[in-house]
């Protein structure tokens, strides 16, 4: 069933792009956990709208294999699969490389610092905060590849991923490896070694999923 939400929404004042956006924010992190059934008529009060932007809504977040559609119009949360985060992981490692090598040659010392900026702030945040961090971390140093349909297959990816992360985060132990190869790769970034950081950050990528898989075996 659908999360109540405390908020009120002014009628008709979203549109299906507002309603994924916000579903998607509360699967990811686990508010809408796997297998929760989401109905049409409990988001359409919810959000005070019609159906229409909900069915939308819906559709764009099935398309991003965060819930599957079912026969009686009823939506639910995809299921987490171990099998799941080895293939995110595996497609990440190909295609996070392939952004950072055509961004390497436009990165700015100014988003390097900006990137630097963030990680920093990772680094004080708690586990809440740490996700989004790591992430917006990776986006800026991936930005100026000038690739927008790679960066979004690999927001999407990166959707996906994070799901995992939030249900085995009690038991991770990785910031501070994940903190020290951070480091590494800004260094790397800043040398425009795009051989060293390519090959860093595919290995980055793959040794993360291997914490994460172990943590959901336990």
């Amino acid at each position: 069933m659908a999360r109540k939400s405390e908020t009120q929404f002014a009628a008709g004042s979203l549109t299906s792009h507002d309603v994924s956006a916000v579903l998607r924010a509360e699967i990811i992190a686990g508010s809408l956990p796997a297998n929760a059934v989401l109905r049409q008529e409990e988001l359409a009060e919810r959000f005070n709208i019609s159906r229409m932007p909900i069915r939308d809504g819906l559709r764009r977040l099935e398309t991003e294999g965060l819930i599957s559609i079912e026969a009686n119009k009823s939506a639910r949360v995809t299921a987490l699969a171990p099998q799941g985060l080895q293939e995110i992981a595996e497609m990440r490692c190909v295609l996070e490389p392939l952004a950072l090598k055509h961004a390497l040659p436009e990165l700015t010392e100014r988003q390097i610092e900006r990137a630097s900026a963030v990680q920093q702030d990772a680094e004080n945040s708690d586990l809440k905060e740490f996700p989004s961090l790591n992430r917006r971390f990776h986006e800026l140093l991936l930005e100026p590849c000038g690739r927008p349909r790679l960066l979004r297959h690999i927001a999407g990816l990166n959707n996906l991923s994070q799901r995992f992360f939030y249900v085995v985060a009690d038991e991770l132990d990785y910031a501070d490896r994940s903190h020290n190869e951070h480091r590494e790769l800004l260094e790397m970034c800043r040398a425009r070694d795009s051989l060293r950081a390519c090959a860093l950050l595919e290995r980055h990528i793959y040794d993360a999923c291997q914490v994460m898989l172990a943590a959901l075996g336990r």
